[in-house]
Parts: structure tokens; C-alpha cells; sequence
């Protein structure tokens, strides 16, 4: 069922929807962005749903949401700990076809990683429900129609902004109908992005041997002159899950403070830093190498399915301009290359 709420409408509905709910969506932060004077458009809270930026796709993703740059996980004094607490109240995320389909990938990693199930994650994922933002086309950098996360029906709403000022919405989830008793019904189905200005092909590897020869291959060097290993790319990706532990102390007292999850990076330099000194990714090119063929292979081995979601925010954020979609066409051309070597030998 759908239905159609002019501008006061919509603001009761929010006031409605905000006594059981926290609500979390894109919004626009005046002259925060990466150069002077311009704007920066990242998830927070909100307080009305005009604060929402739909039109234009986030610089950061959903996830910071779900699984935040910085989570405390436990307080801890000289002999005992408390583990931090999750959401008190139900969340609920407006959020892109993209970033939906991301939070599936991230889920697979977080809920089934070697058996185990990661806790922190799973007490906020439970609190939480989705509204689905249609999508007017992404930008140059998008390409979730190649990705196949251009649709999704895991949401409960989907909302339609309408230029009066009044909002469309699809209500899925039957526990929504109550806040929609008397409001006018509509025909409203969320529409979906069907094509990208830019189209992209995954290379295949079809063999271990294929693998191997194209670890070594020199291409990745290339990336040793251009990537300076800020990690821009991986705090800014969907689908990243890669984190670090850090004690914070309190004070002088060393034996009390918290112990927070910190996002990481498996870009910069000293990720794979073990005892010793012993680094397994020494170079800009082999954390690329590692980071192309986790997204396009090694995740697609163990989960089914590829791990980038093709929003693009890397590409974006790359103060170098790197694109993933052109690594992946170097990376095609070297598979090529080793296939026909193969084949002449």
C-alpha cells in the first residue's frame, strides 16, 4: 500500500515517526568539505525530513551508521570491565539501493566470519529498519548496475520527495500502516536505477595458476608512484569492515579508561606490522593488489558474490584520482595477457 501526504502531513509523520525512532540520513554540512568552501554530505541524525540531501549521493556511506569509525566496546577499571551499551531506541536509516545491498556484504562478515558472530554488530543491526531513498541516476562514478545493487526490497518504506514539498511513500512492513490511518492512497512504486553512464566488466580468474602469476604481476607496481596510502578509499567504501583496537586511559591511572573499535585501513602504510617488524604489504602497489583482489576475488570465493557494491564514493575520495574502474580494466588486460601466454606455451 501507498500513499500521498502534503507538507504538514509529512512533518506529522515525522514527529510521529521520531516518539519511537531515532532517524538517520544523508545530510548536507555547509563549507565542511574536503576544499575550502565547499559542502560535505555524510549520515547524522535528523531532526525533520527536509534536513534529508536526496538528491545527491553521500560522500561517506551508511555504515558509519551501523558500525561507526569509533565504537567503544568496553570499560574497564583495575579488576573489572563492563561492556558498553547498544541502541536504546529503534533506529531507522533512509538509505540508497547501494548501501543496502553493502550492508548484506558487510552482514556475511560480521555474522559468519569463520563461525563467529560479531556481537557490537549484530545488537545494532537487530534495532534497525530501513527507508528506501529511489536514486535518480548516481554520478560518473557509480556503477551498481554492473554490480547487480542497483535494487533491493530490504526495506520496510520507500519514499518519493516530491517538488510541493509533499513526499510518496510505499509501505512495506505492516507495522508502518498505523501512522498512515486517513492519508490519501497513491500508486507510488519506488523506481529503480536501470543504467550507468558508466558500465564496468569484473574480470574472471578461473585458476589458481591464473592467480598467482597475476599477483605477480608488474601492473600493481604502477601504483607505488601514485597511491600515498592515506586510506581515503577504504574509510569511504560501503563495504569495509577492517578495524583496530585502541585503550583509551583516563587520567594518570593507566589501569582504568575504555577500549574503543577504531576503523582501519588496509591501505596504509604498517596495516600487516607484526612483532618483529615483519610486514607481509610493504608497498602502496601490493595494499592495492590486496585491496582489488579482496573486493573482486576473495570475498566472491568464500560469500558468492563480489564485494564492492559500485558506488564509487573510492574513486571520489582518492586525493591521487585513482579509479577502481580503471584498475579493473588494467587488471582484465593482465589476465588477458597471462591467458594468451598460456596458451602459447
Amino acid at each position: 500500500m501507498s500513499y500521498e501526504l502534503d507538507k504538514k502531513q509529512k512533518a506529522n509523520l515525522f514527529t510521529a515517526l521520531s516518539d519511537t525512532f531515532d532517524i538517520y540520513a544523508p545530510k548536507r554540512f555547509k563549507a565542511e568539505g574536503r576544499y575550502s568552501d565547499t559542502d560535505i554530505i555524510k549520515y547524522d541524525k535528523i531532526n525533520s525530513f527536509e534536513e534529508i540531501e536526496y538528491k545527491t549521493k553521500s560522500d561517506y556511506p551508511m555504515k558509519e551508521v551501523i558500525s561507526p569509525i569509533q565504537q567503544t566496546l568496553f570499560y574497564f577499571t583495575e579488576d573489572e570491565y563492563r561492556e558498553s551499551k547498544g541502541p536504546m531506541r529503534p533506529i531507522l536509516i533512509f538509505a540508497r539501493a547501494c548501501d543496502i545491498n553493502a550492508n548484506h556484504i558487510q552482514s556475511a562478515i560480521y555474522k559468519g566470519n569463520g563461525g563467529y558472530s560479531d556481537s557490537y554488530y549484530l545488537r545494532m543491526k537487530e534495532k534497525i529498519k530501513f527507508i528506501l531513498l529511489e536514486c535518480y541516476g548516481g554520478d560518473e562514478n557509480c556503477f551498481c548496475v554492473s554490480m547487480n545493487t542497483n535494487i533491493t526490497d530490504d526495506y520496510s518504506l520507500a519514499f518519493h520527495f516530491m517538488e510541493d514539498g509533499g513526499i510518496k511513500v510505499q509501505v512495506k512492513d505492516d507495522s508502518f500502516r498505523k501512522y498512515f490511518k486517513g492519508d490519501k492512497t497513491s500508486r507510488f512504486t519506488p523506481e529503480f536505477v536501470r543504467e550507468n553512464e558508466l558500465k564496468v566488466v569484473v574480470p574472471e580468474i578461473k585458476n589458481r595458476e591464473i592467480l598467482n602469476k597475476l599477483k605477480k604481476h608488474p601492473f600493481w607496481q604502477e601504483y607505488n608512484k601514485r597511491c600515498i596510502s592515506c586510506g581515503a578509499c577504504t574509510i569511504a567504501c560501503s563495504t569495509c569492515t577492517c578495524f583496530t583496537q585502541r585503550d583509551m586511559i583516563y587520567g594518570d591511572n593507566p589501569e582504568v579508561g575504555e577500549r574503543r573499535r577504531v576503523s582501519a585501513s588496509c591501505q596504509v602504510d604498517g596495516f600487516t606490522l607484526m612483532a618483529g617488524g615483519a610486514s607481509f604489504r610493504p608497498t602502496a602497489g601490493d595494499r592495492m593488489r590486496y585491496k582489488i583482489l579482496h573486493k573482486f576475488h576473495d570475498y566472491k570465493v568464500r560469500f558468492g558474490r563480489d564485494m564492492c557494491v559500485g558506488c564509487g564514493r573510492c574513486t571520489a575520495r582518492c586525493p591521487e584520482f585513482i579509479s577502481i574502474t580503471h584498475t579493473l580494466e588494467k587488471m582484465s588486460a593482465a589476465i588477458k595477457e597471462i591467458e594468451e601466454e598460456e596458451s602459447h606455451d
